[in-house]
């Protein structure tokens, strides 16, 4: 009994089996079988309905084997199997008898499904000086905030965005990536907190804003529908600066471009980088949030899809997931810019259509180049005529994106161009590496460009004015230089864009199907098209 007391809390309470063989048959299986439930555990969805043999039965042939039921084991034997089974199945469990119950009100229990389904690995023990219990931690604030764990695409017009919601010790954190300071495509990524959830009391979780300058405040974090969340600061006097808008906008611009306003001489890249400040400074960080997935990768991929970070002349360096539809490539855009915005397919690349570069001087001959490229494309319009269709879609599984083209920013420093004589070859998996320079004529953000590539690959680029206006895809030339790193030459805009693989991990950030991950592209895109 003292075990039973110690581990369980049950001692001589009807839920107890030792209890039981004091009392009748009928007065054991009525209690045993009385359901006791609690508001909280019905927050948990239930997972699984009551174990199976719970009662006491045994067989009435003589020669049958006892049959040993679950209320019949040690209650530290019990504590070992709950523990094991997911945290969802665990309510319906309690309802089974109150044997169950109390057993599951073990914070070793909890204590396991906190780490091995949220990854929490803090000592969850000191929880206790604060009167807050593992239960409580999953049931009010992992659990109750499952939904929102992954990856976001802020709703901030054509600017978008990366968010990543991680379970960060006893906390649930917003972390917004931002890519490097222009032109440093291959540094790491940037981050900072947009919100917080934690629990510090055993009521409920607390939200806080972590916009501005000012520390945590007061915010409200709700889940709109499947797969969209939105977040809300209601304390928006703690954005505010003493020196007003004008040193929001200097802080904004060091931490956004690491430089100050008079370092930059470019008159049109000064109007584009207010333009941004103003337009997303007015949310103060009440934004709706959707998800995105992850590509799926498969064995005959090019390189491993994922998301990359890559230079767009006047706008700096955005960030761009890569991802492969059989015989296509494709770089659609999670942030944005007012030409371009997030969501739209910035590179799409035809893997059927290899491309050779020249030898000698004339790889630095733009018109060289050119022409090849330009007879690549007449060849892929005649393909396409003799298929019957606008695009070929072949092995993509779905209709081709709708007909825009992936810019590079403005005209000054649109992403690039570059050469390579051609020949319709089937792609190959690995190549040697060539030598490598730009087209003379050729810009691009960053001259620290690898020297050698793999390969080369038709490939088109979308390109409009400013608000996405007059969207025209124009032929262009994709490079691969490595698994991490590749380049795109905008054969109308003479520039060029050298992209960087994200060095990251994510959690919670795969697609449940292709299917999941197809709609989402389309569902991304549509919203700015």
């Amino acid at each position: 009994m003292a075990v039973c007391a110690r581990l369980c809390g049950v001692g001589p309470s009807r839920g107890c089996r030792r209890r039981q063989q004091r009392r009748g048959p009928a007065e054991a299986a009525a209690a045993d079988s009385e359901p006791d439930t609690d508001p909280e555990e019905e927050r948990i969805e239930a997972g699984a309905a009551a174990l199976s043999g719970a009662g006491g039965g045994r067989s009435a042939g003589p020669s049958s084997p006892p049959r040993c039921s679950l209320l019949e084991l040690p209650p530290e034997l019990l504590v070992e199997i709950f523990a094991s089974l997911p945290g969802t199945d665990l309510p319906s469990l309690a309802q089974v008898c109150t044997k169950f119950r109390r057993i599951l009100h073990t914070d070793t229990i909890w204590r396991r499904r906190c780490r091995e389904e949220y990854g929490v690995c803090e000592n969850l023990r000191k929880l206790e000086i604060t009167g807050v219990s593992c239960r409580d931690v999953y049931a009010k604030l992992l659990h109750r905030y499952r939904h929102i764990l992954g990856l976001w695409q802020p709703d901030i017009g054509p600017y978008g965005g990366l968010l990543n919601v991680v379970v960060d010790g006893l906390f649930i954190i917003g972390w917004m990536y931002l890519p490097p300071h222009d032109p440093h495509v291959d540094d790491p990524m940037r981050f900072k907190p947009l919100f917080r959830i934690h629990l510090m009391e055993r009521k409920s979780a607390t939200v806080e804003c972590m916009y501005g300058h000012r520390g945590p405040h007061n915010g409200h974090v709700q889940i709109v529908k499947k797969d969209e969340f939105s977040t809300k600061c209601n304390q928006t006097d703690h954005h505010r600066m003493s020196g007003g808008r004008q040193e929001e906008f200097r802080t904004w611009l060091r931490e956004e471009w690491g430089r100050t306003l008079e370092d930059i001489f470019h008159e049109h890249m000064q109007e584009l980088i207010l333009m941004k400040f103003i337009y997303t400074s007015q949310y103060d960080n009440c934004l709706t949030y959707r998800r995105i997935y992850l590509p799926p990768s498969h064995p005959d991929d090019l390189i491993r899809p994922g998301l990359f970070k890559g230079t767009y002349g006047s706008h700096g360096l955005e960030i761009v997931m890569l991802s492969f539809h059989g015989k296509r490539a494709r770089g659609t855009k999670i942030t944005g810019d007012p030409n371009i915005p997030a969501g739209q397919q910035t590179v799409e690349i035809d893997l059927r259509h290899r491309i050779q570069l020249p030898d000698g001087e004339s790889l630095r001959d733009f018109n060289e180049l050119s022409r090849v490229v330009l007879e690549v494309r007449e060849q892929v319009r005649q393909e396409q005529e003799q298929e019957g269709g606008p695009e070929d879609v072949e092995g993509l599984g779905q209709q081709s994106p709708q007909p825009c083209e992936e810019p590079p920013a403005e005209p000054a420093q649109a992403p690039g161009d570059r050469g390579a004589a051609a020949a319709a070859e089937p792609p190959a998996q690995s190549g040697q590496g060539q030598p490598f320079v730009l087209p003379v004529g050729v810009s691009s953000r960053n001259e620290d460009y690898p020297r050698t590539c793999r390969m080369c690959f038709y490939g088109t680029g979308l390109i409009a004015g400013h608000g996405f206006t007059s969207p025209e895809r124009t032929p262009g030339v994709f490079v691969l230089f490595d698994e991490d790193r590749f380049g795109f030459i905008w054969l109308e805009l003479k520039s060029f864009s050298l992209y960087s693989r994200v060095q990251a991990a994510f959690r919670n950030a795969d697609a449940p199907s292709p299917q999941a991950f197809e709609e989402m592209l389309k569902n991304i895109q549509s919203l700015t098209s």
